[in-house]
C-alpha cells in the first residue's frame, strides 16, 4: 500500500516541476518516508505537506524536499553536510543518490531526534552511508571538511560563515535564511574562489538552533 501511494506522490511532484531528475525521482521512490515519522502520522506520510516529528521539529514537504534535493545536484560519491537532521527522511534520500562511495554527515542538535534518526535510517538500510551526529550544525563539522554540497532543512538570521568556508570549491549549498516565520531559500555556489548567491523562492521552515542560529 505505502509502495503505491509513494509513487502515486512522486509521480505527482514530476507532473508539478519540483522532481526532474531521474537520480532523484528513483531516491524518492526508494526511500519511505513514514518511516521516518512517529506510527500514528503513518497515514499522513504521502500527503505534500510538512509533518511533526516531535520535539517542535517537522519533516519538510515532499515538494520541498525533491525542490532542494534538485538545486543540490548531487551525485555519487559526494561528501555531504546535512544541518538539521530531524528524523533522518532528508539524509536518507542524499545517500541513495551519492551511494556508498559518497557519505552524508547528518548534523541534529537535538538528541532525542538524532537517536531516533539514527534508528530509521538503520531501518531503510542507509546507515553505512549516513553518519548521524549529535551537535552545533551552524558551525558545520570542520573535521570532515570540505564538503561537495552542504545543505540546512533549518532556517539560518543569516548564512553561517564556517558553513560557506567549508563548501569546496566548487560546491553547492542550499539554506533558508530569514526571519522565524518566513524565509527564502537561498542557493550558494562557490566556484573559482567566488561566492554566487541566487534565491529560489519563499518557504517556511524551522528556525536553525545554535551558534549562528536564531538563539
Amino acid at each position: 500500500m505505502f509502495a503505491e501511494e509513494r509513487k502515486r506522490l512522486v509521480a505527482n511532484l514530476v507532473k508539478a516541476g519540483y522532481v526532474k531528475s531521474p537520480e532523484v525521482k528513483a531516491a524518492m521512490e526508494h526511500i519511505p518516508r513514514h518511516q521516518f515519522l512517529p506510527r500514528d502520522m503513518w497515514g499522513f506520510a504521502h500527503s505534500d505537506t510538512p509533518l511533526n516529528i516531535g520535539e517542535g521539529q517537522t519533516i519538510s514537504a515532499p515538494h520541498m524536499v525533491g525542490m532542494m534535493l534538485e538545486l543540490l545536484e548531487l551525485e555519487p560519491g559526494h561528501n555531504v553536510l546535512e544541518v538539521g537532521g530531524g528524523s533522518g527522511y532528508h539524509a536518507s534520500l542524499i545517500a541513495h543518490i551519492v551511494g556508498r562511495e559518497g557519505h552524508v554527515y547528518s548534523v541534529e542538535i537535538i538528541e532525542s531526534l538524532a537517536k531516533q534518526a539514527e534508528k530509521n535510517i538503520r531501518n531503510v538500510g542507509m546507515q553505512e552511508v549516513v553518519t548521524t551526529i549529535i551537535g552545533d550544525g551552524s558551525k558545520g563539522l570542520k573535521r570532515f571538511a570540505p564538503f561537495d554540497r552542504i545543505t540546512a532543512a533549518c532556517s539560518a538570521p543569516s548564512i553561517p560563515v564556517p558553513l560557506v568556508e567549508q563548501l569546496k570549491d566548487p560546491g553547492i549549498m542550499v539554506i533558508p535564511v530569514g526571519a522565524s516565520y518566513f524565509q527564502e531559500l537561498i542557493l550558494i555556489v562557490k566556484l573559482n574562489g567566488r561566492i554566487i548567491k541566487s534565491q529560489k523562492g519563499g518557504v517556511a521552515f524551522v528556525p536553525m538552533k545554535g551558534l549562528h542560529g536564531v538563539d
